[in-house]
């Protein structure tokens, strides 16, 4: 056995855990530096315009360099084995996207309702499949998730025009669609 086989190296498996400690600590000190151009003069409530950055930032560089800490000195700790498929599912990826997509492209046009409702529809077929639920396909499923997918954005529409007094694309001039 050579020298360079008794050096300590960590497990591949711990790489993945580190380039994520890190991740998160190089976006919380890019927060940081973002965080120095905002002014600091005390707002409403006595507090600046920069105080939630500098907040968010610095609660992830020390989150990140807690990630860095454990992934170095043995991995995380008490974590439970993976669960779910060894591979990703292209297919429920594919549909999710379409409906986030198609979200984006549709709202100024058919509005805020419908659309929110096509990528709760589409996003939830991804979903089902990719758990692999039976009778993902039948009349039935689509109209729940279509009904579904409506009580959730209508609500929603409406308390941010109705109550909030925030603009949402609508359907109709009347700002109830």
């Amino acid at each position: 056995m050579s020298n360079i086989d008794s050096l300590p190296h960590s497990p591949p498996a711990l790489w993945p855990q580190t380039l994520v400690g890190a991740g998160v600590l190089v976006t919380g000190l890019a927060l940081a530096f973002g965080a120095i151009g905002i002014s600091s003069e005390a707002g409403y409530g006595g507090v600046g315009p920069n105080f939630l950055p500098w907040l968010v930032s610095i609660a992830l560089t020390i989150c990140g360099g807690w990630i860095l800490w454990e992934s170095r000195t043995g991995g995380f700790r008490e974590m439970d084995e993976p669960s779910g498929a060894t591979k990703a599912y292209w297919a429920g990826f594919i549909w999710v996207s379409a409906g986030l997509l198609l979200n984006a492209a549709l709202i100024t046009s058919i509005g805020f309702i419908l659309s929110c409702t096509l990528c709760y529809l589409l996003a939830v077929q991804g979903l089902r499949r990719a758990s692999g639920q039976g009778g993902v396909n039948t009349p039935r499923t689509w109209l729940i998730d279509l009904v579904t997918g409506l009580l959730i954005a209508a609500p929603v529409f409406w308390t941010f025009t109705k109550f909030l007094a925030i603009n949402l694309p609508g359907l109709t001039a009347t700002g109830w669609i």
